[in-house]
Parts: structure tokens; sequence; C-alpha cells
């Protein structure tokens, strides 16, 4: 496996499995509608841009099988998702040991992200700490439930 910096030819696959990965891991969690919005349409501009800028894909045999993007000057960790054919294979946690060397390697003090419910757990493995369920508004017009978390980094 291969982690890259992504580029605006990765922001198909990359929308592909943010939707395959919510349809597949947030059911039960976020009601059936709500999963519906946040993963009708179509590819925007937007997020071609925010992938272009602050993405990276794993990548195994040529296929983009994973994404998580980075913005280098907050520290945020946004669109940590695996393809479900890929899932349970580590994929996700060398993903979040990637992004983690680069914020490392910009100086950041910590990183912070909006779990999803399902996936507070996985992020609690990879050293992030938050218990407290917040509200986010997601560019799509949902409020959806989340846990804010923060992982400070060592030096």
């Amino acid at each position: 496996m291969l982690i890259r910096k992504a580029h605006s030819g990765d922001a198909q696959r990359v929308f592909d499995i943010r939707n395959q990965a919510i349809n597949h891991q947030c059911r039960g969690h976020y009601p059936d509608a709500d999963l519906q919005i946040w993963t009708a349409g179509s590819l925007a501009d937007y997020f071609i841009e925010v992938v272009e800028n602050t993405g990276y894909v794993a990548v195994i045999d040529d296929q983009v099988t994973a994404s998580g993007l980075l913005d280098l000057e907050t520290g945020q960790v946004d669109a940590v998702f695996v393809d479900p054919a890929y899932m349970g294979q580590g994929i996700g946690r060398q993903m979040m040991a990637y992004l983690e060397e680069r914020a490392l390697q910009a100086g950041l003090p910590h990183l912070i992200l909006d779990s999803t419910l399902n996936a507070a757990h996985f992020y609690r493995q990879c050293g992030f700490v938050g218990e407290r369920i917040a509200q986010y508004q997601s560019p799509r017009g949902l409020t959806l439930a989340c846990v804010p978390m923060i992982k400070h980094l060592a030096r």
C-alpha cells in the first residue's frame, strides 16, 4: 500500500468511497433519511478543491482504497474513509498515522476532528480523546450528531 498526496483526478473516487463508507458504516447510527441526504448529489467543485488542497489517498494495486484530509494550518482531520471492500485491513489506521506524521512535520501541536458516532471508538484507538456529543452542520444542510475529538502530538 502507498499513501500519497491526492490530486483533482482522485476527487470522484474519494467522493464515491465517502458515500460507500457512510452508507456501510453509519447505518443504524443515523436515520436512513439523513444518510440519503448526506450521500445524495454529485461531485461538487468545492469537494474537488478540498481534495486537491488537503487530501491524501491510500492506493493498493493502482486502486484508491481510502482517503483522508488534513488542513496543515489548523490540524483539522476530515473525510477519513475506507472503501468497504478494504475495511478491516488496517488501512484507516495507516492513513491516520500518515496524517499524524504530516502534522508533526508541519509543527502542529495537535490534530482535531469531528467523529461520526460510529467512528469515535476507532479514533480513540488512534489516540484521540473526546466524549461529548455535539452537533455538526454539514455542507449539505444536515445537522448530525458528532464527537469533537483532539489528539495532542508528541514532539
